[in-house]
């Protein structure tokens, strides 16, 4: 223990400090514990005030989560001593049942976090009385006013064995169970009771129960170690994983010391020992300071407690490479070792027939020893479901089955043995040069990409042995790379292994999720080994100075001419790598009715396959980013904008948008649909519309408008919302028909972000009679009923404002009067203002943080600077807000004049500072 702790504890001074206590309530129990609980939480503070500045000091997490834990032992002590010396004395009582105070759970294993709770056994000997009841109750009072959240239990031997035998968590706390103070022969009875009784009959019970409880954890907290916000705790390849192995080693073993699991390399080697233990003095590290910063009991690493720890770990920053990200790098690197840890621990069980039906096993490796085996297989073989090395193997000198047994593994389905498992660990540093340049080696991995059946988990496998990393270099430097932002939600190398997988689904046709491909769209994606690359290689550049997406593809040409593909599967995949970001960009930033940015995209993409390719790496992109990024609102765009640039590369003249520069055609087909309207009526509705209108809204809308309008003018209503569920995309349009407000635009976003409505689309269009026709759309958040209620929300609140009953400055300056992450991320503002995009418009793009209101802000400020909005597109990517407004002056033109987009460009930064 620390002395700088220790000392805080002094007998002498506290004995006369209790004296003083004593003396001044005379006997009033109530008051002698108000006392008692003064004194010691000044006690209480300085001690956390000296961990945390000895941890600064020495860095050694596991030295100050004991010294915590012992300090807290010394404190049960003092206030049980207090009670049973001075408040109930044992010698007023007859019969006096014995107690002893037993630490399980995390206070049982010696270690505690600042602010961890505390798990206590009171342990009896007799039944409870009066006695026990009273000073169990009154030392309870006296942990709770102290400001301690505990965790307690109050039996006899007898109840804590049966209890054990039915309850996993309760068998755990006493395998856990530390003896503090009180009758000590009553703690030994327990262990030897609980090793004899229940320990020596369970342990394959025990094993499989707790294996099952750390997968059902995993599924709770994440299934991915990579997760960018971990509870450092509770996630995959966190403290609890270490428990857990820890725990399986006690109850196989019967022992208390982490150092006796590795004789006779039983259950780890010394090596594995030694990379348990920097894992754990890493995490508590980590835990500690997290306790320290929060000032309470906090497990989770968000983004804000990240760059306080950064900071306080000594991390700097490299080119293209932030502190915090390096931090985390280390943390998830961390995390990957401690599955490794679990995995060579797992296997290892298996195979001592801990966790296994042997008879599935020996069925499996019957109907396996038929296949027929390559040449290539010599070196292995399987047994109970796991690949296993001959005798006397040595990858030394068949360095080619480092890369090659993992493809084995594969196409027979099997797992690796633990031995293969730490061979490959001390084998890793034979992967040099000579291996990497092998053009055998070469060939084998290249082979993956086509030739097998689960590429995603081939990869994964290699990643997770560290084989990934030594015979790809610019893979390791991506390797437990966190980025630091709200948009991704895993490290570098998961998110392009989720990729591999989630593009083998669309090749194979077996996507779940909601998708923008035709029934028979995977028979165009015919070169397997150019998309799966591409997906594994597309942010192979990330956390360099250089553009990732060019430097990317400089990357992907060297390696995919390393591996030997042939030169046109190299450029095209070079291509993906360099495009890879394009699609998704057009999709959601540009004006898809518009027909000059179907044309631009075209001259991007230059043919079908090219876009065909480009469409499925989009798609297998986004939809490893996180499980809520991908939506059928994005699904939608990407489809739009590859049946229309389909359409044009084909020469589709009939189909394509840009035949369809004619108005005429487009108020035909409307006047079309509308045939059973009067003719004097359709032909006046449909000269009150622009040219732009007719060219660059779709029939549906136009169609939906027509009838809005005619409803509002028979009715002669002013201001008439209409609102429709759409369920192809899980979207609200709301759409406003009245007088054209100079604020209409604001209105709309305003009342949205009150409502927290998040905007992802908005068209804008007004009548040459001066009737506006507004249309957002909405994400859809709730169920079809609160969703409804949120829309009704809206809409009044939009007609209370154009009203003048409710100003919405003051009602959105009164809601977001803070905002998460706000000092976290740094997102500079930038405005860029174009007439490249389009034929008919100026296209401004802001980026920004993003922020409750912002879009109404913005609105705010175009208002002022006398411009028509004609569309705004909204996207986010976590923290990061990107909004496009396409915009005319008032005469419905483009806008060249420099002062006037200096102006507007001005303002619009100045207002994004100002709100910053």
């Amino acid at each position: 223990m620390d002395k700088d702790i220790d000392i805080l504890i002094n007998p002498k001074s506290l004995a006369l400090f209790i004296s003083k206590i004593l003396s001044k309530n005379k006997g009033n129990v109530s008051k002698n514990r108000e006392g008692l609980v003064a004194l010691l939480s000044d006690t209480i503070e300085s001690a956390r005030k000296k961990a945390e500045s000895s941890l600064m000091s020495h860095g050694n997490g596991i030295r100050t989560a004991r010294s915590i834990s012992e300090f807290q032992d010394k404190l049960i002590k003092i206030i049980y001593e207090f009670i049973t010396q001075n408040v109930y004395l044992p010698e007023d009582q007859k019969d006096i049942d014995r107690i002893c105070l037993v630490a399980v759970g995390g206070y049982g294993r010696g270690t505690l976090a600042p602010f961890s709770d505390i798990d206590l056994l009171f342990l009896h000997s007799n039944k409870l009385n009066n006695w026990t009841e009273s000073v169990i109750e009154y030392m309870l009072y006296i942990l709770w006013d102290l400001g301690f959240k505990v965790g307690h239990a109050t039996r006899n031997l007898d109840q804590c064995l049966e209890l054990s035998k039915s309850d996993l968590t309760i068998r755990t706390s006493i395998l856990e169970a530390r003896y503090v103070h009180g009758y000590k022969d009553l703690y030994e009875k327990l262990v030897k009771r609980f090793n004899t009784e229940i320990v020596a009959k369970t342990a394959d019970e025990f094993i499989e129960m707790k294996l099952d409880e750390r997968d059902k954890r995993h599924s709770t907290y994440g299934a991915s170690r990579f997760l960018v916000e971990p509870n450092v705790k509770e996630s995959k390849g966190g403290l609890r994983d270490l428990h857990t192995l820890f725990w399986i080693g006690k109850y196989l073993f019967r022992t208390q010391a982490l150092d006796d699991l590795t004789k006779n390399d039983q259950f780890l080697t010394s090596s594995e020992l030694n990379s348990f233990k920097k894992a754990e003095d890493f995490l508590w590290v980590v835990r500690c300071h997290l306790h320290f910063i929060s000032n309470r009991d906090n497990e989770v690493l968000t983004f804000d407690k990240q760059l306080e720890l950064a900071s306080r770990l000594g991390y700097a920053k490299r080119p293209g490479q932030k502190d915090v990200e390096r931090f985390m790098k280390h943390y998830f690197m961390t995390a990957k070792e401690v599955g490794n840890l679990t995995r060579i621990v797992c296997a290892s069980l298996e195979e001592k027939s801990i966790k296994k039906d042997p008879a599935v096993y020996e069925v499996l490796d019957n109907l396996l020893s038929f296949r027929k085996k390559d040449k290539t297989e010599t070196n292995f073989y399987i047994k109970k479901g796991r690949l296993h090395t001959k005798d006397n193997f040595s990858f030394n000198k068949n360095k080619l089955d480092l890369i090659r047994l993992f493809i084995i593994a594969d196409h027979d389905n099997v797992l690796l043995s633990p031995e293969i498992i730490q061979s490959i660990n001390r084998s890793l540093k034979i992967i040099d040069n000579d291996l990497r340049n092998s053009k055998p080696a070469n060939k084998i991995f290249l082979d993956l990409f086509s030739n097998s059946r689960e590429p995603e988990t081939i990869l994964r496998n290699m990643n997770d042995a560290g084989v990934l990393a030594k015979f790809l270099p610019d893979f390791a430097r991506v390797e437990g790379m966190s980025l630091f932002n709200l948009y991704h939600n895993y490290t570098v190398d998961e998110h392009l292994l989720k990729t591999v997988g989630f593009m083998s689904k669309i090749i194979n046709n077996t996507l779940s999720q909601p998708h923008p491909f035709t029934s028979n769209f995977n028979a165009k994606l015919d070169n397997k080994k150019v998309l799966l690359l591409s997906a594994f290689l597309h942010d192979i550049g990330k956390g360099r100075k250089q553009d990732h997406s060019i430097l990317g593809s400089q990357i992907t040409e060297k390696l995919c001419n390393r591996i030997g593909m042939k030169k046109n599967e190299v450029s095209q995949t070079a291509w993906l790598v360099k495009n890879h970001l394009v699609m998704s960009d057009v999709a959601q930033k540009r004006d898809l009715y518009d027909p000059k940015t179907i044309v631009d995209f075209a001259s991007i993409v230059k043919n079908q396959k090219n876009l065909d390719y480009l469409l499925a790496l989009t798609v297998a992109d986004i939809m490893s980013v996180g499980p809520s990024i991908w939506n059928a609102w994005k699904s939608g765009l990407l489809r739009t904008l590859y049946n229309e640039t389909s359409n044009y590369l084909s020469g589709d003249k009939n189909k394509s948008i840009e035949n369809e520069n004619n108005c005429i055609k487009a108020q035909d087909k409307f006047k079309e649909k509308l045939s059973d309207w009067p003719k004097l009526l359709i032909n006046s509705y449909v000269h009150r519309f622009s040219n732009n209108y007719w060219l660059t809204t779709s029939i549906e809308q136009q169609i939906e408008h027509a009838k809005i309008l005619k409803d509002k003018d028979s009715k002669n209503i002013s201001l008439e919302i209409y609102s429709k569920k759409n369920t192809n995309n899980n979207t609200t349009t709301i759409t406003l028909i009245g007088p054209d407000y100079p604020n209409l635009l604001e209105t709309l976003a305003g009342a949205c972000s009150l409502y927290d409505a998040n905007i992802i689309d908005a068209q804008i269009e007004t009548t040459i009679d001066g009737i506006a026709i507004d249309t957002i759309s909405v994400s859809r958040d709730f169920q079809d009923q609160d969703e409804e209620r949120r829309i009704i929300r809206i809409s009044d609140c939009i007609k209370k404002s154009l009203s003048g009953e409710l100003s919405l400055d003051i009602e959105i300056s009164k809601k977001f009067t803070k905002i998460r992450y706000e000092k976290t991320f740094k997102v500079r503002n930038e405005v860029n203002i174009t007439n490249e995009f389009s034929n008919n418009s100026t296209v401004i793009e802001i980026e920004g943080r993003d922020r409750p209101g912002l879009l109404y802000q913005i609105a705010n400020t175009l208002k002022e600077t006398n411009i028509n909005i004609k569309s705004a597109h909204i996207v986010t990517f976590g923290e990061k807000a990107n909004d496009i407004f396409y915009i005319t002056n008032l005469f419905g033109e483009k806008i060249y004049t420099p002062e006037k987009l200096l102006l507007i460009k001005s303002m619009l930064l100045s207002s994004m500072e100002e709100n910053t």
